[in-house]
C-alpha cells in the first residue's frame, strides 16, 4: 500500500479552474483507490493538495485526462510518496 501526497501550485488564479477540472479524476481514482481526497491550502486557492491511498496506477485514463486538461494551468507540483518503509518526493 502507498500513500501519495501531491501538492500542485497553479498559475495564478487557475487554481479553482484545476478543482473543477478535477472531478473526473476524483470520481475515476475512488472506484480504485482505497482513499482519495482534494483538499485546497488554507489561504491560498491556487494550491490544491490531492491525497490517496492507492496501488500504483499512473496510466489510467482519469489519471492520463486531467494531467492533459490541466497542463497549462499548473505552474509546478510536488508529490511525496510514503511507502512502509521510506518516504520518496517526486
Amino acid at each position: 500500500m502507498i500513500d501519495v501526497i501531491a501538492h500542485l501550485k497553479t498559475n495564478p488564479g487557475t487554481g479553482a479552474e484545476v478543482v473543477s477540472n478535477a472531478a473526473p479524476l476524483i470520481e475515476g481514482t475512488r472506484r480504485d483507490c482505497i482513499f482519495y481526497d482534494l483538499d485546497q491550502t488554507a489561504g491560498d486557492p491556487d494550491t490544491p493538495v490531492f491525497v490517496k491511498r492507492w496501488e500504483a496506477h499512473f496510466a489510467e485514463p482519469h489519471i492520463v485526462a486531467f494531467q492533459k486538461a490541466t497542463a497549462e494551468l499548473v505552474a509546478d507540483g510536488r508529490i511525496g510518496v510514503v511507502h512502509s518503509d521510506k518516504v520518496e518526493v517526486l
